[in-house]
């Protein structure tokens, strides 16, 4: 349920991929995408426990220059206005050993990501949406220009255009996208309710907060005094074993205050990595050349959000459609961003993945 500007891979990483330019461009999008949810929420009356404030926390002093430069060049190239809290500053904000210094957002924050997205389905209701359950598309037909249709068990939506936004859950319905993300599984756990003073103490900001690690831990206090701790990554559908206890000795070595705190919920999904983290936006066409499907150029796709999907799928949502009434400016900067399949095929993806995440991993302890 947290807020981010940004997207999942380095800004700097992103600069070298689309040039500073469209970098810059994308980044006032990503804001844009903090403030769709705010607007909605509003609008539509959504409540769903929504708390303001974004903390990025590095956790070696290695970790805290990299954040401090960070901190700098956002303000220097982009013009944002973010707070730098040194560690004297940091216990006003967090209480934990773990940490060196700060990064903190005010126009982040979190929210109950299921209360809000059940208030933008029953806005979407209201405004004519028709929302089919139980209805999983088997096959995408793009044989005819103006007219994809889209296959079920039960029948067949025909449509000018198309959106393919199911992330790792398209499920083979366009093998060459399923090629470009990794489904990666990550966790929470929520406490038991604690003490408020408790609670409170352990995060007196009440914001949001994550490491700046490659495999990142992150977590929030709730409006009923629990902790909501977030980590660990597996790669295979198994929820990994003694989950409830790994994570709360995680938990534990951020706020030792909460060593034997009962685990009372642990819970996990699936997000939807790309190879450079970026998002990966286009139209069917650039992905799959085959010219007895001429209607791929009226199917688009939105996929790769990497974990920091929740301001950034309201955007995508805008641009995208945008793209579909002519207005594809947007859009297309996303387009822009180069992507590849992940190497070793869809026997050997696995362990490739795995060992990259090992290096990286790796790093973040140096």
């Amino acid at each position: 349920g947290q807020v981010i500007a940004g997207l999942a891979c380095d800004q700097a990483a992103l600069e070298a991929l689309v040039g500073l330019d469209d970098a810059r461009r994308i980044w006032a999008m990503t804001l844009e995408g903090v403030d769709i949810i705010r607007a909605r929420r509003e609008r539509f009356g959504i409540d769903c426990d929504w708390q303001p404030g974004y903390l990025a926390v590095a956790v070696t002093a290695k970790k805290a220059r990299e954040l401090r430069r960070w901190h700098d060049d956002m303000a220097r190239a982009y013009g944002f206005e973010s707070e730098w809290i040194a560690p004297s500053e940091l216990p006003r904000w967090i209480d934990s050993p773990r940490f060196h210094s700060a990064v903190h957002d005010p126009r982040g924050g979190h929210l109950h990501p299921l209360a809000y997205s059940l208030g933008l389905a029953r806005a979407a209701a209201q405004l004519g949406v028709q929302v089919h359950e139980h209805s999983a598309v088997t096959q995408l037909d793009a044989t005819r220009r103006d007219e994809p249709r889209l296959r079920t068990a039960q029948g067949e939506v025909r449509a000018r255009k198309v959106l393919l936004a199911g992330n790792v859950y398209l499920h083979g319905i366009v093998p060459a996208l399923d090629a470009r993300i990794m489904p990666v599984g990550t966790y929470m756990v929520a406490s038991e309710p604690l003490a408020p003073a408790l609670a409170h103490s352990l995060i007196p900001s009440q914001a949001a907060v994550s490491d700046t690690n490659f495999v990142l831990d992150y977590f929030r206090t709730t409006p009923d005094h629990r902790m909501l701790f977030g980590g660990r990554i597996s790669y295979s559908t198994a929820t990994p074993r003694n989950l409830e206890a790994s994570m709360q000795r995680r938990m534990a070595a951020t706020f030792p205050q909460l060593e034997g705190t009962r685990i009372d919920y642990a819970w996990g999904g699936f997000v939807d990595i790309t190879m450079n983290r970026a998002p990966d936006f286009g139209r069917l066409s650039t992905v799959v050349d085959d010219a007895r499907r001429p209607g791929l150029a009226n199917v688009y796709y939105l996929q790769g959000f990497s974990g920091h999907g929740l301001a950034l799928t309201g955007l995508a949502g805008r641009v995208v459609a945008e793209a579909m009434h002519g207005h594809s400016e947007r859009f297309d900067t996303f387009a822009r961003i180069r992507h590849r399949a992940f190497p070793g095929g869809r026997l050997l993806r696995m362990p490739a993945l795995v060992a990259g995440m090992a290096y990286y991993r790796l790093r973040d302890l140096l």
